[in-house]
């Protein structure tokens, strides 16, 4: 075995002797799983995947990830790719669901204000708050219409306003949807008069951000699809040269995996700096 090699199993023992020093405690641990869960459980509600469940999802990338595994070391016989290969698989339902996701969100972004005016005239008009909301089903922008038809039918046979509202903000997952139900909640509790200017606001405030976003995105776009391209082309390259397994055996060495192994941190590091730099705040869900 190679210095390195040893030096290698010398820092990976001393690094889990100070880890195990540091045992996180359950409630810890919970508070940092529940948010990534409900942020999974909000995009696949996004992404319009909402009979599939964050735990399926998860399930399907290590079951993916071990299948892509398995292959690429009988077919190269090198475990350092295979492993590279099997996490990018892994990775691929998470990021075919955010993709999704995103796309949703940038299409709802210049409907909502068209939803909210809606709303506001529905209003104006004297019509009561749950019929302004379940007006939208065939008033409303296409893609908001099965919600608010879902919440009509909902109300129609249980006729519990609040119950209705939490089912609405949790099939629609989207933050200006939570505003929009927080307040149609709290005009039906308290009342006022000032619910009408409230909506006409909120419909001037998503218009602005909507053409604001719309164009930073399209400056910075060029930068990020660039960016993408050279993080993908070496990985692109390697799974080129598995075409010849034979010119993958140097990789089947320590020193080949280390190479492999700063590669993928460097590439991962990259990115997310590259994300991190380039993304522009979005809005979370502080009314869930």
């Amino acid at each position: 075995m190679s210095g390195l090699a040893v030096g290698l199993l010398l820092g990976l023992g001393l690094f889990c002797i100070w880890w195990s020093c540091w045992v996180p405690s359950e409630d810890a641990v919970e508070q940092v799983r529940a948010p990534r869960l409900a942020r999974l459980a909000d995009e696949l509600a996004q992404a319009d995947l909402r009979s599939v469940t964050p735990a399926q999802v998860l399930t399907g990338c290590g079951v993916l990830g071990v299948i892509t595994f398995v292959t690429s070391w009988a077919t190269t016989d090198v475990v350092p790719v295979a492993v590279c290969f099997g996490a990018m698989a892994a990775y691929a339902p998470l990021a075919v669901v955010r993709a999704r996701a995103r796309r949703h969100r940038m299409l709802l972004r210049d409907l909502w204000p068209d939803a909210v005016d809606n709303i506001a005239s529905g209003v104006r008009a004297g019509l009561a708050l749950p019929e302004a909301l379940a007006q939208l089903a065939v008033r409303g922008p296409e893609p908001l219409r099965p919600a608010f038809a879902a919440f009509a039918d909902d109300y129609r046979v249980t006729g519990r306003f609040g119950d209705c509202l939490d089912r609405l903000k949790a099939q629609l997952a989207d933050p200006v949807g939570d505003r929009l139900v927080e307040s149609m909640r709290l005009a039906r509790e308290v009342g006022g008069s000032d619910l009408g200017r409230l909506l006409r606001t909120l419909s001037t405030f998503l218009r602005e951000d909507a053409r604001t976003r719309a164009e930073m995105e399209t400056r910075q776009s060029w930068t990020v699809n660039a960016a993408r391209l050279a993080v993908a082309a070496p990985w692109v390259v390697l799974a080129t040269m598995a075409s010849r397994p034979a010119s993958l055996q140097p990789f089947g060495t320590p020193l080949g995996a280390v190479v492999l192994a700063s590669g993928a941190v460097i590439t991962v590091i990259a990115y997310q700096l590259m994300v991190r730099i380039g993304r522009l705040p979005e809005e979370r869900r502080v009314l869930r």
